[in-house]
């Protein structure tokens, strides 16, 4: 069976499997794969046709262009940009000089009119996708190397897409990507695919991975998705539709829909198809607003992603497209994710800025790198020739005639773009810090400036100007001691919390809801709970901007503090995640927008004003604390997330705990329910002279050790000129902590420390495990070095 396909011209993907990508290429083996055995798990894929590299050969040679091409080759200075153009033009000027061999063309012709047939139609429209004999290897995308031809519809059009096809395979890209690669000149082949055309010029497209991209975190699948036809995503001109889906709940039988994270994308542009092939088009200010994929589509899109993944047994790249005109989605392509499959997962290495500088610039980081060097403007690709080794490329937007610049590039800068654009995807398989989606890169930067590009703070890049000092640690994380006590992590940003999952924990002692709102969400809650009844035009029209698609203001609140909280609890499921209720000071409200409306009094020390369970259980605020309540409610229920504790901040009094827990379970929130517990801070004297009766009213005590020193220490946190007796070490507070440590062990209650101590003083960790405490909760740049500390002390 085996030789006689290899006897074949043209194969089905009805006989291809998995293993054929010798003769067919990665890309057309793998869609025979998923024809063959996932349309039963109800994938849909495209049926089609394609040459194989017997077909490939037999072109070259029946044209007497085979022994040109390896003379061609053989002359080829990998080392110089003028050779590689040479090279490439001659060799695609053989190819596209050629004639298919009759046999063949008449073999063409016919697989076009079975396949029309097959669909009920004359001529139908079919897209022609290339397929390297070498390409999708685990460490080698190929990711836009070579050509393929979309809306191609006739058999003159049909046989002069494959030849282009065909040619592509010595575009200069493919050719320089090849030799970085360390593959042989003359032992690849291409096969051209012949395959349905998805008619996703009428409704999206976009690719998936299932992982996230930055990180290699393997739970959740990161869909991005655009109007119109995929090839946008893949050029860079706009920045997609970008979700992320749990897969550990999404797989339960209960029903969940964790779409863990929605961010709308700036889709002003989008490619139709014109009498042949595409054309671009602007697209509509309405549906620039709304978002491109349904959240049933998304769902969907996930659970055809972990199965493919589950088939392959190994992280996918996949393309899909929904049909506009039967409203069905396909899968057109999987191959293997080419970066984080290959990485060592136990080793962590920190990049890290040595000093606080502002930005120049902002953007969509890659990766998690720095990088710096002398900037290259290039505007066209036909200018790269200027570009030097260790130079800063920026430009509007890359595609893969930009390959050859990657190799030398120290960062890379593009205007446009969002986290799968082909700047992203090249950028991250060859380990190169880049930024896209900047906004006035072009005219902000200029050639022979140096800057340092930071990719360190998750997808929120920064651009200085001038050369910025590093540092870069790498920890074997299989070498790191294990501790009685726990170590859990202190984390606000959602966005880091992937990245930092992959740290020895216990879990999340505190994730802050502060950063979720100020950043994410922006507005003032009541603000948005009072929506239609605010006076104040100028706030009214910023507000309907950020929430832009959401009728409902309070939704917008709901759903987006639901989904940052739900990142850092995906991140670190099924271990704890203690979520602390809002804790912003009068002052800082006053900062969201809206924020001054709803925020009149003006307190002389906010560290101890308005704030925490006094906030919440007040008449006027308590429409936005059950916002709060409902969002959490949100991620343990549609989502799953069972795994996440709430924590109230700042209770003064016993009736202020009694209080508030009754509002908690009032809003949605059951106590004990699926495991939900509810414990308090404790940083208040208070707290810690009451512990025995407030334990009767929650579940535990996590230890504000900021605040406790401040109020037991009597100054203001604030006041530089005090720091210095600001010391969490003093002997007051310790004894403070000790006796909460005591009481919560003698209640069997949990007893943490969520303060900045034991992060700043190894001295101090090292009095908590003494006295026992059941976990420390630490910044994730302390994780290490107190891991390591503490073993030597207490071994």
């Amino acid at each position: 069976m085996e030789n006689q396909k290899e006897q074949k011209n043209i194969l089905w993907f009805s006989e291809i499997s998995k293993k054929d990508g010798a003769l067919v290429g990665g890309k057309n083996a793998s869609l025979g794969e998923m024809f063959n055995r996932l349309i039963v798990k109800r994938i849909r894929v495209p049926n089609g046709f394609c040459l194989t590299s017997k077909a490939y050969w037999y072109y070259l040679d029946s044209n007497g262009i085979t022994g040109k091409i390896k003379e061609i080759l053989d002359k080829f200075n990998p080392k110089s940009m003028a050779s590689l153009k040479k090279t490439g033009a001659s060799i695609r000027a053989l190819i596209l000089g050629g004639k298919f061999p009759k046999d063949l063309e008449d073999e063409i012709i016919e697989s076009y009119k079975k396949l029309s047939g097959e669909y009920g139609e004359k001529n139908m429209i079919v897209a022609v996708r290339s397929s390297a004999t070498a390409e999708d290897l685990k460490d080698a995308s190929f990711a836009g190397q070579m050509e393929s031809y979309l809306n191609i519809s006739g058999k003159e059009s049909l046989l002069r897409a494959i030849k282009n096809c065909t040619a592509s395979l010595f575009t200069d890209r493919a050719i320089a990507y090849r030799e970085e690669k360390g593959f042989d000149r003359f032992k690849i082949a291409l096969s051209a695919g012949v395959l349905k055309m998805i008619r996703s010029d009428l409704a999206s497209a976009g690719i998936m991975f299932t992982l996230d991209t930055e990180t290699g975190f393997r739970n959740v699948v990161s869909i991005n998705s655009i109007w119109g036809a995929g090839e946008m995503i893949v050029k860079g001109k706009i920045t997609p539709d970008q979700f992320y889906v749990f897969k550990p709940t999404l797989q339960q039988a209960q029903g969940y829909k964790p779409i863990i994270s929605r961010n709308l994308g700036r889709k002003d542009k989008k490619y139709i198809f014109a009498e042949q092939g595409l054309k671009e088009v602007k697209v509509s200010k309405e549906d620039e607003m709304r978002f491109s994929v349904s959240d049933e589509d998304i769902l969907t899109l996930a659970k055809w992603a972990m199965l493919i993944e589950e088939h392959y047994n190994s992280p996918q790249d996949i393309e899909w497209a929904k049909d506009g005109k039967t409203g069905e989605l396909f899968i057109v392509q999987s191959r293997p994710e080419t970066i984080h499959s290959l990485e060592k997962k136990n080793s962590y290495e920190e990049y890290k800025i040595s000093q606080i500088k502002e930005p120049i610039l902002n953007g969509i980081a890659i990766g998690s790198k720095i990088g710096e060097g002398r900037v290259r403007v290039i505007s066209d690709v036909s200018k790269i020739g200027e570009f030097k080794r260790g130079e800063v490329l920026v430009t509007k937007m890359t595609d893969p005639d930009w390959c050859p610049i990657f190799p030398l590039a120290s960062a890379i800068i593009t205007e446009e773009g969002g986290a799968t654009c082909h700047a992203a995807i090249v950028s991250r398989e060859m380990g190169i810090p880049a930024m896209v989606g900047v906004k006035g890169a072009l005219k902000a930067l200029k050639t022979g400036q140096t800057v340092t590009v930071d990719c360190t703070s998750s997808r929120a890049g920064k651009i200085f100007l001038g050369k910025i000092p590093y540092t870069v640690k790498k920890y074997d994380l299989d070498k790191l001691p294990q501790l009685e006590t726990k170590i859990m992590i202190n984390i606000g940003s959602p966005d880091l919390a992937f990245k930092y999952s992959s740290l020895p924990n216990e879990g999340v002692g505190l994730a802050r809801e502060e950063f979720i709102i100020a950043e994410k969400i922006k507005i003032h809650p009541l603000a948005l709970y009072h929506f239609k009844e605010l006076k104040d035009k100028k706030a009214k029209k910023i507000i309907e901007e950020i929430t832009a698609g959401y009728k409902d203001k309070k939704k917008y609140f709901i759903d987006k503090l639901a989904e940052g909280v739900s990142q850092i609890a995906a991140a670190f499921y099924p271990k704890t995640v203690i979520v602390r209720f809002s804790d912003f000071k009068t002052n800082e409200y006053k900062n969201l927008i809206g924020g001054e409306i709803f925020e009149r009094t003006d307190e002389s020390n906010p560290m101890m004003g308005f704030r925490g369970a006094c906030r919440y259980i007040d008449k006027n605020y308590q429409p936005a604390f059950e916002m709060e309540c409902q969002a959490i409610k949100k991620a343990r229920e549609e989502f799953g997330l069972k795994n996440i504790t709430v924590m109230v901040p700042f209770c003064r009094t016993l009736e202020e705990g009694k209080a508030v827990v009754g509002l908690i379970e009032k809003f949605g929130l059951e106590r004990g329910k699926d495991g939900l517990q509810v414990i308090m801070m404790c940083e208040i004297p208070s707290n810690v002279i009451l512990a025995e009766e407030f334990l009767e009213i929650f579940d535990g005590m996590s230890i504000g050790s900021n605040d406790l020193t401040q109020l037991t220490l009597g100054l203001d946190r604030d006041n530089s000129g005090l720091a210095h007796i600001g010391d969490e070490r003093n002997e007051a507070v310790k004894r403070m902590i000790e006796r909460v440590i005591k009481v919560c062990i003698s209640k069997n209650k949990y007893c943490g420390i969520c303060g900045d101590a034991p992060s700043s003083f190894l001295d101090f960790a090292d009095f908590l495990i003494e006295n026992k405490i059941s976990s420390i909760s630490l910044s994730p740049d302390a994780v290490i070095k107190t891991i390591i500390s503490l073993s030597k002390k207490n071994n």
